[in-house]
């Protein structure tokens, strides 16, 4: 089985993604040889992050796919439930673009997400990483890569990881996470994982994906 799994650059004034450096460790401990895991970082840019992930998709055609990205003022891993048929950027993508209040098709208001949102969040927890549900993608690059795996034929979905850094806190943060939950993350101190535990979080809900792809 083969599962393509992504994160993005970093944005804004920051020199560092969490859900980029997530990937990277999750690369770097993976060692199953039932499952081939493809990885790769999708640029922050509401033009370029679906297009990236179309080419990747085509390139190695994965039996699923697993996208990161951060969210501001989150302590727990939160796979994303679905996605809001909703561009609304607080802050300029890393093109310079920034839609307010636009569609992003003629569909429906919300797409629902492709995987088992509540097994991977129990999968996830039994590694002893918190991790919750989420309803609400954003409006920013995460939700446009969440409805573009939501509206697609293939099995997976959206996970948001604590925007943590090395060092510091996040610069970014609102434009990451839903309205009522928006601003600037907190230090690593605050409760949220660090990169390691997310790294063992990001493997949990691979498997997780992997064992709902191989049971139908």
């Amino acid at each position: 089985m083969r599962i393509l799994v992504t994160g993005f650059e970093p944005f804004g004034s920051d020199t560092e993604n969490a859900s980029g450096e997530t990937v990277a460790r999750l690369r770097e401990r993976w060692d199953d040889p039932a499952i081939e895991l493809v990885t790769a970082i999708l640029p922050v840019s509401f033009a370029g992050a679906p297009a990236r992930l179309g080419e990747l998709v085509t390139e190695h055609r994965p039996h699923a796919v697993l996208a990161l990205g951060e969210a501001g003022r989150r302590a727990a891993v939160t796979p994303e439930r679905g996605a809001r048929n909703l561009i609304d950027a607080r802050i300029p993508d890393n093109d310079g673009a920034q839609p307010r209040g636009v569609p992003i098709d003629d569909g429906p208001e919300r797409r629902t997400a492709r995987f088992d949102v509540d097994a991977m969040v129990e999968a996830i927890r039994a590694v002893g990483v918190g991790a919750e549900a989420s309803d609400d993608a954003g409006g920013f690059v995460c939700n446009r890569v969440a409805y573009e795996l939501a509206r697609s034929e293939l099995p997976g979905g959206f996970l948001h990881v604590p925007a943590v850094r090395s060092r510091g806190v996040a610069t970014v943060g609102a434009e990451t996470d839903g309205a009522e939950t928006g601003g600037t993350a907190g230090p690593a101190d605050a409760g949220a994982p660090g990169f390691d535990e997310l790294a063992r979080a990001a493997e949990a809900a691979v498997r997780s994906l992997a064992a709902g792809v191989a049971a139908g």
